[in-house]
């Protein structure tokens, strides 16, 4: 038990690290920026943030949520986003403990975070993220779980089944919603793209369909399906339905209908962390 717990802080440390650099990727991947230059800046002055005081969370409390050099307020969301990244990586070392698929799962988990988070704030998923961990998923998971005792041959088509079962059921819900928009006389030339304003918690569009779907998260369903399997699909569909509908319909009654884009990545992204 008491290894267990060492794992999970190890675990905890490096999802911190993990989750500060998930906030470069958040900032700067829809701006089609580098991640890696130029370094860390103030968002106020502009001033690059010394290491020291670029230490995950720790500097954040240090320097009361500022910057040292123009006393600007560093938004919470960042330290949140690296203490939640820390939380879900010491879950999942004690969930899993010293197996091939922890490695495999953090950076999944990793993939999920910043997923949501862009579509939260652009309502778009990143092809990069999405397709790029995909191709990922389906040549690491079966070799993870081979490493774990799992034939190849089967761990692999669990893999490929769960890629095209995800991307292929929500596939048909857009594509079910099109026959049906068309049916009612209603325009819907073609699907969201990966960037494309998504529906509104107070349009028709939101009410018959899930919200906020683009085909962007028909790819991020197709990555959790190839590292979740067919049965994760099902699981991870019917929680993030659940959380879509409730969010908006809170999201309308509260913050106003017709103001609020709503992406269903993090939805599905949720689910996908809880089916974990």
């Amino acid at each position: 038990m008491e290894q267990a717990w060492v794992l999970a802080g190890l675990a905890f440390v490096w999802g911190l690290a993990v989750g500060s650099f998930l906030n470069v990727v958040i900032h700067r991947v829809p701006e089609g920026e580098s991640i890696v230059r130029p370094r860390s800046r103030c968002p106020g002055c502009r001033t690059p943030i010394a290491a020291w005081d670029n230490i995950p969370l720790l500097s954040y409390l240090w320097l009361r949520g500022r910057c040292r050099q123009c006393g600007v307020a560093i938004p919470a969301r960042y330290p949140l986003l690296e203490l939640a990244t820390g939380l879900l990586f010491a879950g999942l070392a004690l969930r899993t403990g010293l197996h091939p698929l922890l490695p495999v799962w953090m950076a999944f988990t990793a993939a999920l975070v910043a997923a949501a988070a862009i579509d939260f704030d652009h309502q778009f998923v990143p092809d990069g993220i999405s397709l790029g961990g995909l191709v990922l998923a389906l040549v690491v998971v079966p070799l993870a779980k081979l490493a774990g005792g799992v034939p190849y041959g089967p761990a692999l088509l669990e893999s490929l089944a769960g890629a095209g079962l995800g991307g292929g059921l929500l596939w048909i819900v857009g594509f079910g919603h099109a026959r049906v928009s068309a049916a009612l006389g209603r325009t819907f030339p073609h699907w969201p793209g990966e960037d494309e304003p998504l529906p509104t918690p107070g349009s028709l569009d939101y009410w018959t369909w899930f919200p906020g779907l683009g085909f962007g998260d028909v790819k991020l369903m197709a990555l959790i399906g190839a590292c979740l399997g067919p049965l994760g699909v099902f699981f991870t569909i019917a929680v993030a339905a659940l959380i879509g509908l409730v969010w908006g319909g809170v999201a309308a009654v509260f913050r106003g209908a017709a103001d609020l884009p709503f992406g269903f990545g993090p939805s599905i992204a949720l689910a996908a962390l809880a089916a974990l």
